[in-house]
């Protein structure tokens, strides 16, 4: 029995002695470095691979791994006494760190991964995005992400202060341009005192919008012009910027423009101004005839050519695709232009500045003519310095094509001529003229088929055996067996614009009629080629649905005559001058 006693007195004492072989701080400075890394893991990397679509099954396996082999290396370190538990903490400290940087380095390679979004162990940085975040959860909730184009990002002002309202309206001011397809929203003073009045601008026809006052108005351009990094105090001089606009999914690039104009400021917000202009030759809208004659006209590279549209409707995009149709690989293709609108591949884009220092426009003209470019093409013929120029370059070694005002073919001619001021120096040097203007696309959801009456065919010159069904505009459609507004084109019956164009070669015979100044022989021997006039081309997309006879009524009854570039150099302006027109 006394053995049995000292036996059993003895449990506590080695129960005792089992209880302090671990001390209670170390179990909790291990875990530390558990939870920092169970946090990153969660809150960031897991975030991060799902973000951009990385393997997550595959990182989740790998963090979980990494994991256990730091707990087990903790545990079961082969190394006695107090080293041996900071030798484990040290282990385990490594093989998270080591996880984490792993990750980082591997999914930044990843293409799927944007530069910007990169990780970094930069701890400033992670301190400042969650600084970010917790500043934009006091600030007012915005339905728009703006940034400049070097991608910074445009706040949100706190919800209860003033700027948090011109936030609101200068958001509203462009989703309801963006709801309503406008392609360019203008913010200008409207005529009347102190008011300002908004004007979109859907399928080419400008619209009117709502007013304002005009400090609520110029608070509103204020919030663009700081958007696009522009000078909020320059309220005279044009300023051009770009924002880069994000809803929702929907990403949209805008062009920002102000000037001072009478009565204030006028603020130009152009939408996706590169794809506006961006079209291949055969989506132009040309019919098969008149491609064939464009091609023959880019066949023989020598010689002007005449471009000629009216602003707004379509010259920049045809002076694009036409440059399309040259090789710019094997030749000297350039560009003389007062403001890019899209970037063409392997193309020398020269831009000229009026504000800025340097030779006038037809200087420039000169001395890229000097050079013996193959193609060369002017985006205005702003006078009549630069349309001489033109005439003085080696027509037979450079093709270039000098974009006019002019709504037709002809018209673009008589601009020409006018332009040079020499009619056998101006005659000379043409060898083709390609004009276009825009007219608005059907709705496809909504426009409505009828009959035409036969004395309405006999009038427009179409056969009424061959045109049984013209279309025109609906603006409806029915659900439900109720109209309702055309959610497609918003009730305006249209949706996009389409091109119409005339395109002649210009030889030795018409040459000598524009030196004689004899238009209506010249126009006489252009319809004997057979080719579409451009009323003809808009009539055939009629018939086949494209537009509608209303719509080409109201495109041809427009001005057939803008007021020529006249004598006046572009020489460097002074700071007043207003900026380009666009095309």
């Amino acid at each position: 029995m006394p053995e049995l006693q000292d036996s059993v007195l003895g449990i506590p004492s080695l129960l005792a002695d089992g209880l302090i072989l671990v001390s209670f701080w170390k179990p909790v400075v291990l875990i530390l470095p558990f939870i920092g890394w169970g946090w990153i893991v969660t809150r960031v990397l897991d975030k991060h691979a799902a973000r951009f679509f990385l393997p997550r099954e595959m990182w989740n396996i790998g963090h979980m791994t990494a994991g256990l082999v730091a707990l087990l290396l903790a545990v079961l370190m082969p190394v006695e006494g107090e080293g041996g538990f900071w030798a484990g903490f040290g282990a385990v400290v490594l093989i998270l760190l080591g996880d984490i940087v792993l990750f980082a380095q591997i999914t930044n390679k990843d293409e799927r991964v944007p530069e910007q979004f990169h990780l970094t162990l930069d701890f400033s940085k992670w301190t400042e995005a969650r600084k970010a975040k917790a500043d934009a959860k006091k600030a007012g909730k915005a339905e728009l992400v703006i940034r400049a184009a070097d991608k910074s990002l445009l706040g949100v002002p706190a919800i209860d202060a003033p700027e948090f309202q011109v936030r609101l309206a200068a958001e509203s001011l462009l989703m309801r341009a963006m709801d309503a397809r406008a392609s360019q929203v203008e913010l200008a003073p409207a005529g009347k005192e102190n008011l300002y009045g908004a004007v979109l601008t859907i399928d080419g026809v400008r619209t009117a919008g709502a007013t304002m006052p005009a400090s609520d108005a110029v608070k509103i351009i204020d919030l663009w012009k700081a958007g696009a990094k522009l000078d909020v105090n320059e309220r005279r001089k044009p300023l051009q910027g770009e924002v880069n606009i994000e809803r929702g999914e929907r990403k949209v690039k805008a062009r920002v423009s102000s000037v001072g104009v009478q009565g204030g400021m006028r603020l130009t917000l152009l939408f996706n101004p590169d794809q506006a202009v961006r079209f291949k030759p055969d989506k132009l809208g040309l019919l098969e005839a008149q491609m064939n004659e464009l091609r023959e006209i880019v066949a023989d590279p020598k010689g002007t050519v005449i471009l000629a549209g009216m602003p707004d409707g379509g010259r920049t995009s045809m002076m694009y695709s036409v440059l399309k149709l040259h090789d710019a690989y094997t030749t000297n293709v350039q560009t003389i232009e007062l403001d890019v609108q899209d970037a063409l591949e392997g193309i020398r884009q020269n831009v000229w500045d009026p504000m800025a220092e340097g030779p006038d426009f037809s200087t420039l003209t000169r001395s890229i003519l000097r050079r013996d470019p193959d193609v060369v093409a002017l985006a205005e013929v702003p006078d009549q310095n630069t349309a001489k120029e033109i005439c003085k370059a080696d027509q037979e070694r450079s093709r270039i094509y000098a974009s006019v005002k002019a709504p037709n073919a002809l018209a673009g001619l008589q601009t020409w001529m006018k332009l040079v001021g020499d009619a056998e120096m101006g005659a000379k040097a043409a060898h083709g003229v390609v004009a276009v203007r825009l007219v608005r696309r059907l709705c496809s959801n909504c426009r409505v088929q009828y009959q035409p009456a036969p004395d309405m065919l006999k009038k427009l010159g179409l056969p009424a055996d061959k045109v049984k069904v013209l279309y025109k505009k609906g603006g409806q459609v029915i659900l439900k067996k109720d109209p309702e507004t055309c959610p497609a084109c918003q009730g305006t019956g249209y949706a996009g614009q389409e091109g119409i164009f005339e395109a002649y070669k210009i030889g030795p015979a018409e040459q000598e009629l524009l030196k004689a100044g004899d238009w209506n022989t010249l126009r006489t021997e252009l319809r004997k080629r057979q080719l579409p006039s451009m009323q003809q081309a808009a009539l055939r997309k009629a018939v086949d649905g494209t537009t509608s006879i209303e719509e080409i009524t109201r495109v041809m009854a427009e001005p057939q005559s803008p007021a020529p570039a006249g004598a006046q150099p572009a020489v460097k302006p002074a700071a007043s001058a207003q900026p380009a027109p666009k095309k």
